[in-house]
């Protein structure tokens, strides 16, 4: 109790000095179109991320006293209704040796994803950080006793990718927040009139921490924002707290209470947050002047879980790569480790694939914008300032394709294959440019086109919805 009461001491001093030092500082709700552009940057240049989702859940791994367990893994303190003190047990068991965070970073850079995405408290309120304000942590509540978090800094900044954080809302495990509602935990119509203390003294402190000893953060991406204990005043108060430590970061829509379900986007009115979070789902078309980023699992299940090997194709996951980039999204792809800290050998085989793909093919998707056309029979379009993509998931009719023409004055230069840099054979006819494709295979997974721009791209206002 003494370690606890020290260290939630210590947190709250932290965060109060980190508020006071940034009281004067512009409210970050108050940012210009041009400033917030400017921060997303090299978030909209990087289109692929890897989501990760591991913490005690993982050591269950799908099943609770012998049997399976309904639903996605990580829920499994929900849906397997375990007692706190059962899933404690769990984390005293949870010893991840083979964990290797050289490792992991390097194969989200392989397969070409440019941040990584982690949970570094989900909503069972495990911590995979050493934690000031609780015990409940993996330096403390299990035998690892390694900073996690802080390992993954240090291979983030190793081989250039941006490290975020997934940051629960809503905690299981915190008698201030749900864990009253034990076994049901995920009541969000049921209230705890404690709430209020949990957030100012333990969701802020700890957020300060996540802020302040890892370095530079790229996004903050909050989940659990549907319960009744939070309110939209909090969730615009938490974005300014954020924002004010780290005025760079990057803040999903699931800070506040605007998200309308897995579409991801936001219903009409004031809501705080920078982009729109559709889960395990592509939008039917782009969304005009919103960001926003697919979340998507692998298989079924988020957080490990051993008997779930319902995995999507390599082929599969490159066309949705595709699609999101071409209506102006991100991709984030999860994996889930195992509780010994290796990445499923299924994932590994996938995003090495991808990888294979992005070395020939990245330039069609790193910094591209939506497809300027409606989609066509044959597969999808993106555009960057100096050419077009076409993107070939089928064999088009005649081995021929029709590419309409961008805007008044645009011209075409000669269109390659974009692997190769084969030339292909062309021609202009009226404002349309035609291209003759030689007899090829299959074009699995995708093949691109690169066709310059004579001059930098000016896009139809239509852009972005794309279909």
């Amino acid at each position: 109790m003494f370690l606890r009461t020290t260290k939630l001491l210590s947190a709250l001093l932290l965060c109060f000095v980190a508020s006071n030092a940034t009281a004067q500082m512009k409210d970050p709700m108050d940012e210009t179109p041009e400033a917030k552009d400017a921060r997303l940057g090299w978030w909209k240049e990087a289109r692929f991320g890897m989501f990760i989702h591991w913490g005690v859940y993982a050591e269950l791994a799908g099943y609770y006293k012998g049997d399976p367990v309904e639903d996605i893994g990580e829920w499994i303190m929900h849906h397997g209704r375990v007692p706190i003190d059962d899933y404690e047990a769990y984390a005293r068991m949870f010893n991840p040796l083979f964990f290797d965070a050289d490792a992991w970073v390097s194969l989200a850079k392989q397969a070409g994803m440019k941040y990584i995405v982690i949970t570094s408290k989900h909503h069972d309120g495990f911590a995979l950080w050493d934690s000031k304000v609780t015990d409940w942590d993996i330096t403390d509540a299990s035998p690892f006793q390694r900073d996690i978090l802080a390992e993954l800094a240090d291979a983030c900044r190793t081989h250039d990718i941006k490290l975020c954080f997934y940051h629960s809302i809503m905690d299981w495990h915190h008698p201030a927040a749900q864990a009253p509602l034990e076994p049901e935990y995920n009541r969000p119509e049921l209230t705890n009139p404690n709430f209020p203390r949990y957030y100012e003294t333990y969701l802020k402190p700890q957020l300060n921490e996540l802020l302040t000893q890892y370095g530079d953060i790229g996004i903050l991406w909050f989940d659990g924002e549907w319960i009744d204990d939070y309110t939209t005043d909090m969730g615009k108060d938490l974005y300014r707290f954020v924002r004010q430590i780290q005025p760079g970061l990057i803040v999903n829509n699931r800070i506040d209470k605007g998200r309308q379900g897995y579409a991801g986007f936001d219903k009409e009115g004031n809501f705080a947050g920078d982009y729109g979070t559709p889960e395990q789902e592509i939008p039917a078309t782009g969304v005009d002047g919103l960001d926003w980023e697919s979340c998507m699992t692998m298989n079924d299940t988020w957080g490990w879980k051993a008997y779930d090997t319902n995995w999507k194709t390599s082929d599969d996951l490159i066309r949705n790569l595709v699609e999101i980039v071409s209506k102006g999204g991100n991709f984030l792809l999860n994996v889930g480790p195992t509780p010994e800290g290796v990445i499923p050998a299924a994932s590994i085989e996938r995003l090495q694939n991808m990888g294979t793909w992005m070395e020939t093919n990245a330039a069609s998707i790193y910094g591209a914008r939506a497809s300027p056309f409606p989609q066509p029979d044959w597969g999808r379009y993106t555009q960057t300032d100096d050419a077009l993509y076409a993107h070939l998931f089928t064999l088009p009719e005649g081995n021929e394709i029709v590419i309409p023409t961008l805007a008044s004055g645009q011209t075409y230069g000669e269109p390659t294959f974009l692997a190769t840099a084969q030339p292909l054979t062309h021609a202009t006819k009226g404002e349309t440019l035609q291209i003759k494709l030689p007899d090829l295979p299959d074009p699995a997974p995708v093949t691109v086109i690169r066709i310059p721009l004579g001059s930098p791209s000016v896009l139809a206002a239509t852009a972005s919805k794309t279909e």
